[in-house]
């Protein structure tokens, strides 16, 4: 019986070190596992962040070229009709649109609604200013109809979005 309490003597202190030191190993090993992720996730800001930011310019840039008065400066010509005006400001928009269509992956999804209605209520605001034109009539008309569209309304929807992503941007800071 005596050998017993000398076993459990030593062995009981040996259970309750191994005990501990195991839970030790757990924590140390649990934090070098948190602070691994966390350098990863700061690893990744560090490329992702730029990457945004062109994506926020490239998008503002994008808003600012689709603007009636940028597109019409560029398109209009001397002897352009009204309905060729129309056409080219439609299909210039569009495709700007679909040329910055991978953007939306860096931008949230809230930013990436703001710029798609922007970009529709000015095709729409193109579109009704069309209404009563004759397709044959010279494009200055088109460009006035826009211009006193453009007066009427409070707001540009191209100058609300880019707000709306200038605002984000500062989160990023």
């Amino acid at each position: 019986m005596d050998t017993f309490w000398e076993i459990l003597k030593i062995t009981i202190p040996a259970v309750i070190v191994l005990i501990t030191t195991v839970y030790v190993l757990k924590i140390i090993l649990k934090k070098e596992n948190e602070n691994r992720r966390l350098q990863i996730i700061l690893q990744n800001q560090k490329m992702i962040t730029p990457i945004r930011l062109q994506a926020y310019e490239r998008i503002i840039l994008f808003l600012e070229r689709i603007s009636p008065n940028s597109v019409i400066m560029r398109l209009q010509t001397p002897n352009m009709t009204v309905g060729q005006l129309h056409k080219e400001m439609l299909v210039l928009i569009r495709s700007e649109f679909e040329h910055n269509l991978s953007q939306q992956l860096y931008i949230s999804i809230d930013a990436w609604e703001q710029v798609r209605n922007a970009k529709e209520k000015t095709i729409q605001l193109i579109n009704t200013a069309m209404e009563g034109l004759d397709v044959n009539d010279n494009a200055i008309k088109l460009s006035q109809a826009i211009f006193e569209k453009l007066i009427e309304s409070d707001k540009s929807p191209l100058q609300i979005a880019i707000n709306y992503l200038k605002e984000e941007i500062k989160v990023l800071y």
